[in-house]
Formats: C-alpha cells, sequence, structure tokens
C-alpha cells in the first residue's frame, strides 16, 4: 500500500510504498559506516522508514552476511549491561556494497526512463484530450 491511499479502500490499485528487499543493501551501507549492534541497525531501519524486521530475523540476516564472509562480528564487553555482539563490514562485504550500488543505479535508471515515457504519454494523452 502506497502513503497516498487509504488502507483497506478500493481506492489504490498501485504497488507503492515499500523498497522491497532493499533492507540487506542498508545494513550493509550502514555497517561499513560504523560498526554496529543489532538493535543500532534495528533504529536505522526504522528511521530509513523501511520495513523493519523482528529482532530475530535480522540476527539471521547477519549470521548469513558473516557465513558468507559480508562481516565478521565480536563481543562487546564494555560498559554496562548484558555483552552485546558487534558486527562490521569485511572487505569482501565492502566488494558486496559496491556491486549493490550498480544494480540500484541500473534500476534508478530504468525508473527514471519508465517515468519520462510516462510523462510524454501523459502529456500527449492531455493535449489530446483538449483537442
Amino acid at each position: 500500500m502506497c502513503k497516498n491511499h487509504t488502507p483497506g479502500t478500493d481506492g489504490c490499485h498501485c504497488r507503492g510504498g515499500l523498497l522491497r528487499g532493499f533492507v540487506r543493501p542498508r545494513l550493509l551501507l550502514q555497517l561499513a559506516k560504523n560498526p554496529s549492534h543489532g538493535y543500532e541497525l534495528l533504529e536505522v531501519l526504522d528511521e530509513q522508514d523501511l520495513h523493519t524486521p523482528d529482532p530475530s530475523t535480522l540476527y539471521r540476516a547477519l549470521n548469513r552476511f558473516e557465513e558468507e564472509g559480508l562481516v565478521s562480528s565480536n563481543w562487546d564487553t564494555e560498559g554496562g549491561g548484558p555483552a552485546r555482539r558487534v558486527y562490521q563490514l569485511t572487505e569482501q562485504g565492502r566488494e558486496h556494497l559496491h556491486g549493490w550500488v550498480i544494480s540500484i543505479q541500473h534500476t534508478r535508471d530504468q525508473l527514471d526512463d519508465y517515468l519520462d515515457d510516462y510523462q510524454t504519454y501523459a502529456e500527449s494523452n492531455a493535449e489530446e484530450k483538449r483537442n
């Protein structure tokens, strides 16, 4: 559901709203900028208005990243409270992040082409209706 229509109405036929599949590159970018623990990452996703997974889903993704060699982790035992696992991006993770950037740029180009094409169509259609 997009943010322009009311949920539960038949008025919305668009598929706008959430950027599906964007959590993974967002997590990698955040870890490139700053090593973080899971709850910090959840906060970043929430601030970015992305679909925020539940903590167990996030930690499974982080574990998968680690298995793939994209991140490494260490226990942070400093400070008060329980120890927390802190994740940081590896060199392989940086390369993977760069691949995401290229893919996203390609998608953006395709979307720009689509929007330009639609704009041309809409202007032409509006002109035909005026005549």
